[in-house]
């Protein structure tokens, strides 16, 4: 079920809210939770009933894996819970790839069941693993089953995130007040949710057709012009920004109408001006566990191993590239190869990963040359901040291109028309704004009938340019939806700029909400819902 469906909207979250609300009033709190588990069960076995056991032995195997290291400290059992969660992912995500690879490079016919990855396993065996390394770690001690049980399977988050942490969403619901209805909360849990519905029906589903148009040639094996080639690109990354971003508005204001606060997972990233902001603004909470639980473990382990060999460890303040490698770029490349390989078993995905990485640890580089020669601070001048951030959207655009492809070689294809390596050939309707090429190089651009770059999606670029750039996002509009605690005292954190760019109860503000809800409820009746692009994860 899609939260943008019309099953969603029109029943099944009316249902789960009145239920809840409800037995939110009764003094057992235990019944307002268990309805949650019930509604989110619901939820998840709507696409596939048969992947709902499944999701149960895992939350039943790794609660009690959870009490046990909380009480036995035990290292052999810690590992043998990850091996076995890690072990459940990569049977379902990355056999096939797997045994397709041993196929090409071996000449063997070995061959595995196909099955449908369940959704949000990804997500929901990442956050589990956090919290059996917490349990051994002392940091998180749960007895209650039913909490740990929603705290895994609430339904707003469990199928693309955010990756939550225990800390974020188990103590909540020991809060007096957790369950109780609120109306401001309400409100903003409804605006918050409105955003992202017109993120994800109005924008992202409408410029996805242009870059399912250019990628789909790709894979048929059709040679794109420059202009196609960069469209297709260029729409597929906003795309999966407002794609991803709303998903992310929808989670967040679901939880708030159920009083919990989700963290926040996306943080405007095109408004990055490195790439170190940007993944600091992007998937955040798979920012977090990536660092928390691979990165600093893996440097922490080397800066250890290097002290004890007596090489000494990485100092800001001296040029010396071994340590810098060894502590920085090994590391920063581990762990973005890991992030790629979690977004898909693929080469493409791989290759995404390690780009990335890249990215990383050329940021990274420049910063400590700035310091080395007399910078003390990474913050970037305003005056360099555009072009800051136009050097990272382009990287960004070129990396989504294995992030989209269906394979390397596709996206190899792609990016060598962006390069202009096939030729420069553009549409014939842009001959008017191009034409004096040829006069200054004879042949240098050719024109012609384009069937995949339609002139319609030229009206699209100012609106993005507008929305993304210009526009405070949901929270920052609401004021600090998703930070850890929504609204304790229920009074909205003022964001940027004035009138309609603050949320406040308003007349104003409820036309305004209304008038998003309007067309994105025209696009939901009107065609079948598009599924979430992190839904593959």
């Amino acid at each position: 079920m899609l939260f943008s469906s019309p099953e969603f909207i029109t029943w099944f979250l009316p249902a789960a809210v009145i239920g809840f609300f409800l037995l939110s009033r009764s003094q057992v709190r235990q019944l307002a939770i268990a309805w949650l588990i019930l509604a989110s069960l619901f939820f998840y076995g709507w696409w596939r009933p048969d992947y709902v056991p499944l999701l149960l032995l895992s939350i039943v195997v790794n609660y009690g894996l959870g009490v046990r290291l909380a009480e036995t400290k035990s290292r052999p059992l810690l590992i043998l819970g990850i091996a076995a969660n890690l072990l459940l992912l990569g049977y379902f995500k990355y056999t096939s790839f797997a045994v397709e690879n041993v196929n090409v490079v071996f000449g063997t016919g070995f061959s595995v069941p196909q099955y449908l990855l369940p959704l949000g396993i990804s997500f929901w065996t990442f956050q589990q693993i956090a919290f059996l390394v917490d349990a051994f770690g002392g940091v998180t001690r749960e007895k209650r089953f039913l909490s740990y049980c929603l705290f895994v399977s609430f339904f707003p988050q469990l199928i693309a995130g955010p990756i939550v942490h225990h800390k974020e969403m188990l103590p909540q619901f020991d809060q007096p007040d957790a369950f109780k209805p609120k109306l401001d909360r309400i409100t903003m849990g409804l605006t918050v949710f409105a955003i992202g519905l017109f993120k994800k029906v109005v924008i992202a589903d409408n410029i996805g057709v242009y870059a399912d148009r250019a990628f789909g040639a790709a894979a048929d094996g059709k040679v794109l012009t420059i202009a196609e080639a960069w469209s297709g690109a260029l729409m597929f990354t906003f795309q999966l920004y407002y794609d991803f971003s709303g998903y992310a508005d929808m989670a967040i204001g679901l939880g708030l109408l159920f009083g919990v606060s989700l963290p926040i997972n996306f943080d405007s990233p095109l408004k990055a001006a490195s790439i170190i902001e940007f993944w600091q603004r992007f998937h955040m909470t798979l920012t977090r566990f990536l660092t928390a639980y691979v990165y600093n473990p893996v440097v922490l382990n080397l800066t250890r191993r290097r002290v004890a060999a007596g090489k000494g460890i990485l100092r800001p303040n001296a040029p010396e590239i071994q340590p810098f490698l060894a502590l920085v770029a090994v590391p920063t490349l581990f762990t973005m190869f890991l992030s790629g390989i979690w977004h898909g078993a693929g080469w493409q995905f791989i290759t995404f990963g390690l780009l990335h990485g890249t990215y990383l640890v050329i940021n990274h580089a420049w910063r400590f040359l700035r310091h080395v020669v007399g910078y003390k601070t990474s913050t970037m001048p305003s005056l360099t901040r555009p072009l800051g951030i136009l050097v990272t959207f382009t990287g960004v655009v070129v990396a989504n291109v294995f992030f989209r492809s269906e394979s390397a070689g596709q996206a190899w294809s792609m990016l060598q028309s962006m390069a202009g390596l096939n030729g420069v050939e553009v549409p014939q309707a842009f001959h008017a704004l191009l034409g004096w090429v040829n006069q200054l190089s004879p042949g240098a651009v050719t024109f012609r009938t384009s069937p995949i770059l339609l002139l319609n999606q030229i009206y699209w670029v100012p609106l993005l340019i507008v929305v993304t750039w210009l526009l405070p996002n949901a929270r920052q509009w609401v004021g600090g939806v998703g930070l850890e605690h929504i609204r304790s005292a229920d009074r909205p954190e003022r964001g940027p700029g004035t009138g309609l760019l603050v949320w406040r109860p308003s007349v104003a503000n409820g036309i305004f909400v209304g008038v998003l809800l309007y067309f994105a409820a025209t696009q939901v009746l009107s065609k079948p819902p598009n599924q979430f692009i992190y839904f593959d994860f």
